[in-house]
C-alpha cells in the first residue's frame, strides 16, 4: 500500500486553492499528521482499514472534518483521497457536482464512515495496466 507525505498534501491544498481561490495556510498541522496516520492505524497487530477504500474514506473524513487547512478543505480532503487511490491503483470517477455534493454531506456528518467507504467504492475503477504503468510525479514520491 501506498501512503500520501505530507509534502504531496500540503503541495495538493497549494494548487487547489490557488486554482480555486480560498486562503492559504495551515491551521493545525496535528490535524494534518493525524489524518495522514489515520489510515495506517492497526489495533492488535490488525489494520483498523483493511483496504484501499476504507483508508481512502479514513483520510478523506479526517481532513473534511478535523479542518488542518484555514480553507480548503473539503476540497483538499476528496482531492487526497483521489491521489491515495490513484496511487493504489483506483481512478476515482465522479462529476464536479457528485463530488461537491459527496463531500458536503461529509463535511456536515450526514454521512457515516460506513457509507463514504461504500461511496468511495462506487465511484471508483481500476486503473488499466498501461494507466499503472505510465510515469507520473506522484508515483516517484508516495511512500511504500
Amino acid at each position: 500500500m501506498k501512503y500520501l507525505t505530507p509534502q504531496q498534501v500540503l503541495f495538493l491544498h497549494s494548487r487547489i486553492i490557488a486554482e480555486t481561490g480560498g486562503s492559504h495556510g495551515i491551521r493545525d498541522v496535528g490535524a494534518l499528521e493525524s489524518a495522514l496516520a489515520r489510515p495506517r492505524m492497526t489495533f492488535g497487530g490488525e489494520d483498523l482499514y483493511p483496504d484501499v477504500f476504507s483508508k481512502a474514506a479514513a483520510l478523506l473524513e479526517s481532513i473534511i472534518r478535523n479542518h488542518p487547512f484555514i480553507d480548503g478543505n473539503k476540497r483538499t480532503g476528496i482531492a487526497a483521497a483521489a491521489l491515495f487511490l490513484l496511487l493504489n491503483g483506483w481512478l476515482l470517477v465522479a462529476d464536479n457536482e457528485e463530488l461537491e455534493s459527496f463531500t458536503l454531506r461529509v463535511a456536515q456528518s450526514q454521512t457515516t464512515f460506513d457509507e463514504i467507504v461504500q461511496w468511495l467504492r462506487e465511484h471508483s475503477r481500476p486503473l488499466s495496466q498501461a494507466e499503472q504503468d505510465s510515469p507520473t510525479p506522484w508515483k516517484t514520491t508516495a511512500q511504500g
